[in-house]
C-alpha cells in the first residue's frame, strides 16, 4: 500500500498525438518512457523517484496494453541486472532507483553492462537526493558516470525538458552503444508544468518475442580477452559517437550567447535555482529572459570538448555553476581550455561553497561576487539577502536578531508500532545493561535520537546485522544487538546478514522491525506484507526465512504494542545460553499506512450515520506528578506536557494532544515502567445508538452519586480553611 495513488491519473497515460498534458514530474517521465516504446522497466523505491515505482504499479492496464514488461525488483543491483535483456536484444529498458546508494548497490551490474555496451537503450532513471533535505550521506552520482563512462543527463526543471531527456537517452544510448543515465533531482521530479503528448509506442521488440528468438554475442559478454577490447571500443567508438549525437541533436542549450563577453555555465538541474537567483540581481526575469550568456550542461558527462571552446573563446570570464564535489566538470573544463589555449578566466568553486546544496541565497552571494567584478552593469538590483545582518550589541541596531529555535530532531510517526519496541529495550537494559545497537536504514533509525539514543552505527540498506558481525566476542557477556526493517531485510539482510551471522557462528540478536511494508520508502508491499495482491507474492514470515537458512532461536512478536511482552523477549533473548544468532521478528502495521486505510472507512462510516467508536487516551490531571518519566521513555509526538490546575503545584503535567491514533503505547509504557496510574483510555462514540445514551446517562449518575461524598468533604474543609 503505497503512501499515494496514481489511480486517478494513470489515465492521462493514454493521450495521444498532440494532447496537451498538465502532469507532475513523475507521471511525465512515466509518458515519456511509453512515448519511447519502452519494452521492460524496473526499480526500487526510494526518495525522491519513490513516485515513479508506484505510478507504473498503478499503470498495470496500460502497459500490458502495449506489451510493457514491469516488476518491482528485489534490490537496485536486481534492477541494474534487468538491463541485460538490452545487451543481446533491441530492447529498450528502464530502471530506476534511489541515487548513490542505490547506486552502490547496483554498481557491480552497471559496470558490466557498460564493458559490454548495450544494442537497445538503456536508462537509469536515478533520483538524485543531495542537499539539506537529504536523507542519504552526501555525495553525487556523477563520480559513477565517469568511472564506467555511462553518459549522464541532467535535465533544466522544466516538464519538456525532462520528457525529451527521456526520449533522447534511449536515442543516445542506441547511437553510443552505451547505458544512460538520466539523473532527476528533487524538484524535477515534483514540479508540475504541460507538455504536447505524443502517441504511445508499442516496443519494437517485445520481451515475449525476444525470448522467443534467443540469440547472443560472445564479444559482448565480459570476459577476458573481449574485456580488454570494450576499454579500447569505449574510448575509440562508443564516445564519440556519444558526443556527434549530443551536438547535432544540441542537448546541450545556450542561450543569450552574444550579449556580453563573460557567460555562466551551469548544470541543467540546476538552471531554475540560478534564473531566480539572476532574477533576484535584475539580469533575468521568471522566463529566462537573461542579460549574461548561459550555456546549460543538460548532458552533465560527458563534457563536451567543442562546445565549451566555442562558448568561452570569445568571454574574458566564465562561472561553472557545479554543485557538490569534488569539481569534476571544474577540472574537466580547465583542462578542456588549457589544451586549447584558451585564456578565458574559469571560476567555480572559488565563488561559491565547495560543498552543500546550492540554493539560492547561495547562488544569489556567488552570483554576485562574480558579475561585481567582471560585469557589473548587468546588476539591476541587490535583494535583501545580500544586505549583512546587524549587530544587535551595536547602539546603532534598528532591529534584534531574534532567538535561534532549536532544530527538531526527526522522530517516530504518532502511533508508530517501531516505538514501543525501543521502549521495551530501554527496560530490559535496566537488567541487563547497556548493549552495543548496530542500526540499519529504515524508519527504526530515528530511534538514534532523544528520547531513546540507541544505535551507533549505520552501514547501508539491509545490513545492520553484518555491521555488528565484527563486535561478537566469546568472552564478553553482552550480546551486541542489531536491528533492520522487513523492508531491509528482503533487501539484502537475509543473505548479507542472517546467512552470514549463521555461517560464522555469530551471537548477535538481531531485531527486524516488521511493520507490514517498506515503510520508510514510501509503503510499498514486501514478501512478507500480508496484503492481498494479485500481481505479487505476499504473506512470506520472516521467521519462516531465517529459520530456513539456519537460525535456531527466533521468536515473533505479533502486537509490538505490547511493551511488557517487547520487554520480557528482549531480556530471554539477551540472556538465554543458546549461541548462534538469534532473530526477533517485532510486528505490528505502519500506524501511517493503517491510518491511510482507515480514515476513509471511519469518514464514510460517519456520513452514513453508521456507530463508530475511536479509542483515546488521556492523564488524569490530578493523578499526574509531572515527573514525566512517560514522555521521556516514549518520545510519541502527542504526549506533551500542559500547564498543572493544581494552584498548589508548579510542575507542568502531561497531557496528550488530539493528534493520538489510539495506539495506548503511553499507557503500557507506563504499567511495563511500574510509573504511574493516571492514564485512562476514553472511547469517544460516534452517531450513539439509544443503548449508547442510556449507558452514558447510568454512569454519569453512579459517578455523581460516588462523588458526593468528596465533594461534602471537600466543601468542608474549605468552610474550615
Amino acid at each position: 500500500m503505497a503512501e499515494r495513488s496514481f489511480a486517478n491519473e494513470v489515465g492521462k497515460l493514454r493521450q495521444g498525438e498532440g494532447t496537451t498534458l498538465h502532469v507532475e514530474g513523475i507521471l511525465a517521465v512515466t509518458k515519456a518512457l511509453l512515448q519511447s516504446g519502452v519494452a521492460y522497466v524496473g526499480g526500487y523505491q526510494g526518495a525522491p523517484i519513490s513516485h515513479l515505482m508506484d505510478v507504473l504499479g498503478d499503470s498495470k492496464e496500460v502497459l500490458d496494453e502495449l506489451g510493457v514488461y514491469f516488476e518491482n525488483s528485489a534490490s537496485e543491483a536486481t534492477a541494474a541486472a534487468m538491463l541485460a535483456a538490452s545487451v543481446h536484444y533491441p530492447l529498450r529498458g528502464a530502471v530506476t532507483w534511489k541515487s548513490t546508494v542505490g547506486t552502490n548497490v547496483a554498481a557491480d551490474a552497471l559496470a558490466n553492462l557498460a564493458s559490454g555496451g548495450v544494442t537497445g537503450g538503456a536508462l537509469v532513471i536515478l533520483g538524485e537526493d543531495y542537499g539539506e533535505g537529504s536523507s542519504i550521506m552526501q555525495e553525487r552520482s556523477h563520480a559513477f558516470a565517469m568511472k564506467s563512462q555511462m553518459w549522464l543527463l541532467d535535465p533544466r526543471p522544466d516538464i519538456p525538458a525532462i520528457v525529451n531527456a527521456v526520449e533522447s537517452g534511449f536515442q543516445l544510448s542506441e547511437a553510443s552503444n552505451t547505458p544512460v543515465f538520466l539523473l532527476l533531482r528533487l524538484r524535477s521530479c515534483h514540479l508540475h508544468g504541460t507538455f504536447t503528448a505524443s502517441d504511445n509506442r508499442r516496443p519494437a521488440v517485445t520481451v515475449t518475442e525476444a525470448t522467443q528468438r534467443p540469440t547472443r554475442d560472445v564479444s559482448r559478454i565480459v570476459l577476458p580477452p573481449a574485456s580488454f577490447h570494450h576499454e579500447q571500443e569505449k574510448i575509440q567508438d562508443r564516445w564519440p559517437a556519444a558526443v556527434n549525437y549530443i551536438r547535432e541533436h544540441r542537448l546541450n542549450e545556450v542561450f543569450g550567447e552574444d550579449l556580453a563577453d563573460v557567460g555562466i555555465i551551469v548544470q541543467g538541474g540546476l538552471y531554475n535555482t540560478l534564473n531566480r537567483s539572476m532574477e533576484l540581481l535584475g539580469c533575468s526575469d521568471a522566463f529566462g529572459d537573461t542579460k549574461v550568456p548561459l550555456y546549460v550542461m543538460n548532458v552533465a558527462y560527458p563534457v563536451i570538448d567543442e562546445e565549451v571552446i566555442e562558448f568561452c573563446a570569445n568571454k574574458r570570464a566564465v562561472l561553472l555553476v557545479e554543485e557538490g564535489q569534488p569539481d569534476f566538470i571544474e577540472q574537466n573544463i580547465n583542462t578542456i581550455l588549457r589544451r586549447a589555449g584558451i585564456p578565458t578566466a574559469l571560476h567555480g568553486k572559488d565563488m561559491f561553497t565547495m560543498a552543500g546544496e546550492y540554493t539560492s541565497l547561495v547562488l544569489t552571494r556567488g552570483l554576485h561576487r562574480f558579475l561585481t567584478d567582471y560585469l557589473p552593469d548587468a546588476i539591476a538590483s541587490e535583494p535583501a539577502l545580500l544586505r549583512p545582518a546587524e549587530d544587535p550589541t551595536s547602539p546603532f541596531a534598528t532591529r534584534v536578531e531574534p532567538e535561534l529555535v532549536r532544530p527538531r530532531p526527526p522522530g517516530l510517526c504518532t502511533g508508530c508500532p517501531e516505538r514501543p519496541i525501543f521502549s521495551g529495550l530501554k527496560l530490559a537494559e535496566r537488567e541487563t545493561g547497556q548493549h552495543h545497537v548496530s542500526a540499519d536504514i529504515g524508519c527504526h533509525l530515528f530511534s538514534v535520537n532523544a528520547p531513546f539514543d540507541l544505535g551507533a552505527t549505520t552501514m547501508g540498506y539491509g545490513l545492520g546485522s553484518a555491521a555488528a558481525s565484527a563486535l561478537n566476542s566469546k568472552d564478553s557477556d553482552r550480546r551486541t544487538i542489531a536491528i533492520m526493517g522487513d523492508g531491509g531485510f528482503w533487501h539484502n539482510g537475509l543473505t548479507s546478514g542472517v546467512g552470514n551471522a549463521v555461517f560464522n557462528r555469530n551471537d548477535q540478536l538481531l531485531v527486524v522491525v516488521d511493520n507490514d511494508y517498506a515503510a520508510a520508502t514510501g509503503g510499498q508491499d514486501v514478501l512478507s506484507s500480508h496484503a492481498e495482491t494479485p500481481a505479487r507474492s505476499t504473506k512470506h514470515p520472516i521467521e519462516q526465512a531465517v529459520r530456513g537458512i539456519g537460525v535456531g532461536w527466533a521468536r515473533t512478536i505479533d502486537d509490538t504494542y505490547d511493551v511488557t511482552t517487547v520487554r520480557d523477549t528482549f531480556i530471554e533473548g539477551l540472556t538465554t545460553p543458546e549461541q548462534g544468532p538469534k532473530v526477533l521478528v517485532m510486528q505490528s502495521e505502519c500506524q501511517l499506512n493503517r491510518q491511510r486505510r482507515e480514515k476513509p472507512r471511519r469518514a464514510q462510516a460517519l456520513k452514513a450515520g453508521e456507530r463508530v467508536v475511536r479509542q483515546r487516551f488521556g492523564v488524569d490531571p490530578e493523578t499526574c506528578t509531572g515527573d514525566h518519566a512517560c514522555i521521556r521513555i516514549s518520545g510519541c509526538p502527542s504526549l506533551t506536557i500542559a500547564d498543572n490546575p493544581d494552584p498548589m503545584r508548579t510542575d507542568p503535567i502531561a497531557t496528550v494532544l488530539d493528534s493520538c491514533v489510539g495506539c495506548g503505547v503511553c499507557g503500557a509504557n507506563a504499567h511495563a515502567a511500574v510509573l504511574c496510574p493516571s492514564f485512562y483510555r476514553t472511547d469517544v462514540v460516534y452517531n450513539p445508538t439509544r443503548r449508547d445514551r442510556l449507558l452514558s446517562r447510568m454512569r454519569a449518575w453512579w459517578i455523581s452519586m460516588l462523588s458526593r461524598g468528596v465533594e461534602r468533604r471537600a466543601a468542608g474543609l474549605e468552610a474550615v480553611s
